[in-house]
């Protein structure tokens, strides 16, 4: 017997169409029946690689005698955060209210009539453990509270509310002049303090602003260069990196960058690309970056390319280890037992890689060994020859005989289909256009920086068929399944694309054969942005909501997303493109809205500067804007390195005994006579504030 969920688009979702959970997805009929019904909402978030959403969906979930209290006195709703990011948003922030942390999954109650939260919580075991109360437990103790403290549940309501709409309302502050010294500062700091305990994430918003710390002189507590070096070395050595077959895990559990939590998601490997390229272009050039970029972008091509070229979503971190296990096991697609290792592996291929990697008898993770690197340096053929038969044993073949390897869809085909090597773990497969962005600029980034034509080929590939398939009634539309396109744009979609769109313009002027045009890029990122514009710009307020004023009737409120989480924040991106847009076109009233959404967020920057780094850059590109007018041959040579606060642009009217013009935001320096001038004049422009 399946439930509602079983015709949903969502991977995520349809894992719960065997629960005996009346589970109902959020639509109008299920927040209306609750309200006709009066039965509380409980109402639960996560995502198809989520670790402990798999966890809880094999145990409470699954559970006849929850299930029947469940449907009995409460409406079940399910949600996929990566659908429906808005909704996840909002009651994410009530959590944290409630209980001081978040995760996933996010389960949390709601009165049927306003939605309003009024308690919430993460996992909760079928039994008590862990000490947790059991699932059972908490819904009688819920449904009774609900029924016989009338007064308190007005209170807590009241309380939330107040709350949630406080946040909507941010106060206006000065952009003064120290506003970005301190920016820079407090965000360096992030990556920079190791002496807390507990897991690792990429983070990299936070070195993205460490990054662009490194151009500038002043007193400061952090070395930004070491830090952004060791940030890179952690993620290119460390355990969160697969080795073996490329691509990034989401964190790790351990202090140490040793054993991650195994899932691989998009938007980590699109930002991580990028952020290894841009610190090959400040000069820190180890091997383990270059390979780690190339690895990365076999994985990508390997695993997660659709054959109309966009990219999928993400990789379970659990699989199953037979076709007879009923539960799939964390990690098991990617460890190795010290057995396996000296039956694989001649005497001197183990003895070059535990050379080169830790490797123990007894293990780090369960008794298996997550390979770890101990230096940045080149990997000699012994140990790549090493790799390779890992690489085969997991996936059936030698790395060079795979140039596509099919995605498991679900848990059915994994189990059934007659793989090679190990079952590998199951792949969403759904296309976000916000990830693919992120994805996309990654690629043009290394594309540039890197010289590798192949990756901006991918990235022009993917951006097509977003500008092809997403677009519905003159409107974006987030996901996409399987050539159906689905859900309104919300506007990290808007804003990511945009950036994307820009990236690939400015790695397509030095392209030799660029399968589309700068300017046409610069002119649909034009067209995305007077959309984004028309549908999400807070006219009163300044910055982007998070949703349109037609898709957020049965939200409790109208966020405008600008704190950084695993994916930097919508409006820091936006406002970021809009100077860059400015630049582009020389149009002012772009530069008139950035500085209105800076304006809009300025409290946001003076109080809790570390809650926000991506509007920093957007500050950053504000103050130190520049642009470079010059020939396709002199962009070549300057857009392989470090100015993260420049747009080039060809201009092919400049006089021949001019070599180019730098521009400062509203004013441009003496013409250049050569091209050392011009790169004196590049790099005090990027340090003007």
């Amino acid at each position: 017997m399946v439930n509602r969920l079983s015709e949903s688009k969502s991977l995520y979702l349809r894992k719960h169409a065997e629960n005996p959970i009346d589970w109902w997805p959020w639509c109008d009929e299920a927040l209306e029946t609750a309200k006709l019904t009066n039965k509380p909402i409980f109402l639960s978030i996560g995502y198809s690689s989520c670790h402990w959403c798999t966890v809880m969906e094999g145990e409470a979930f699954s559970d006849s005698g929850i299930a029947e209290y469940l449907n009995k006195n409460f409406l079940p709703i399910k949600v996929d955060r990566e659908e429906r990011p808005e909704i996840d948003s909002i009651y994410m922030q009530a959590l944290q209210m409630m209980t001081g942390q978040g995760g996933w999954p996010l389960n949390i109650f709601l009165t049927p009539d306003e939605r309003i939260p009024f308690f919430g919580g993460t996992y909760f075991p079928l039994e008590p453990r862990y000490g947790r109360p059991g699932f059972l437990e908490v819904l009688q103790a819920i449904r009774r509270f609900y029924d016989l403290e009338k007064t308190k549940l007005q209170t807590f309501k009241d309380e939330i509310m107040t709350h949630l709409q406080q946040s909507t309302m941010l106060p206006i502050s000065e952009l003064t002049e120290d506003l970005l010294q301190k920016g820079l500062e407090a965000n360096t700091g992030v990556i920079s303090r190791n002496e807390y305990g507990g897991p690792r994430f990429p983070m990299i918003p936070y070195a993205d602003m460490a990054l662009r710390k490194i151009r500038f002189n002043f007193e400061s507590e952090y070395d930004a260069q070491k830090a952004c070096t060791q940030r890179g070395l952690d993620l290119a050595l460390g355990g969160i990196y697969d080795h073996v077959a490329g691509g990034f895990h989401r964190y790790t559990v351990d202090p140490t960058w040793t054993v991650p939590h195994f899932e691989k998601m998009l938007y980590d490997n699109g930002q991580i690309v990028e952020y290894l390229a841009d610190l090959w272009s400040a000069g820190v050039q180890k091997p383990a970056f270059k390979r780690a970029i190339q690895g990365t972008v076999k994985w990508l091509k390997r695993e997660m390319t659709a054959p109309e070229g966009y990219f999928y979503a993400s990789q379970d971190a659990d699989n199953f280890t037979s076709p007879e296990e009923s539960e799939p096991e964390e990690g098991a697609f990617y460890v190795w037992s010290h057995r396996e290792l000296e039956l694989i592996l001649t005497s001197e291929e183990y003895a070059a890689l535990q050379e080169q990697f830790s490797i123990t008898k007894s293990g780090n993770f369960e008794g298996k060994n997550v390979l770890q690197r101990w230096n940045a340096d080149e990997l000699n053929a012994i140990i790549e020859s090493a790799l390779a038969k890992l690489f085969q044993i997991r996936y059936g073949e030698l790395p060079e005989a795979i140039t596509t390897f099919r995605p498991a869809r679900n848990n059915q085909e994994a189990k059934t289909y007659n793989w090679l090597g190990r079952i590998p773990p199951v792949t969403d497969t759904k296309m976000i256009v916000a990830w693919n962005s992120l994805m996309i600029s990654g690629l043009a980034k290394a594309a540039t920086i890197l010289g590798e034509i192949e990756y901006l080929e991918l990235a022009t590939t993917a951006a097509q068929f977003i500008l092809k398939h997403q677009w519905i009634d003159g409107r974006l539309h987030r996901v996409n399944y399987e050539g159906e396109t689905d859900v309104v744009a919300q506007s990290e979609d808007y804003a990511l694309f945009i950036k994307a769109l820009i990236d690939l313009h400015q790695a397509s002027l030095t392209a030799t054969s660029p399968l589309v045009k700068p300017d046409d890029w610069l002119e649909q990122a034009k067209k995305v942005q007077e959309e984004f514009n028309n549908l999400l710009w807070s006219v009163e307020l300044g910055g982007y909501f998070n949703t349109a004023k037609d898709t957020a009737e049965e939200l409790l409120i109208r966020e405008r997303s600008y704190i950084d989480n695993a994916t930097p924040a919508a409006n820091g991106v936006a406002i970021s493109n809009l100077v860059r847009l400015f630049l582009l076109t020389e149009n002012l009233e772009f530069l008139d809205q950035a500085e209105q959404g800076l304006t809009a967020f300025s409290s946001v920057m003076q109080k809790s500067s570390q809650a926000c780094p991506s509007l920093f850059t957007a500050l950053d590109w504000y103050r130190n804007n520049t642009l470079v007018r010059t020939s396709t041959e002199q962009i070549l040579t300057l857009s392989s390195q470090y100015f993260p606060a420049t747009i080039f642009k060809v201009d092919h009217t400049i006089p021949q005994n001019i070599v180019g013009l730098v521009c400062q935001g509203l004013k441009c320096n003496k013409p250049a006579q050569n091209s050392e001038e011009m790169l004196a004049q590049l790099q005090a422009s990027q340090t003007r504030s």
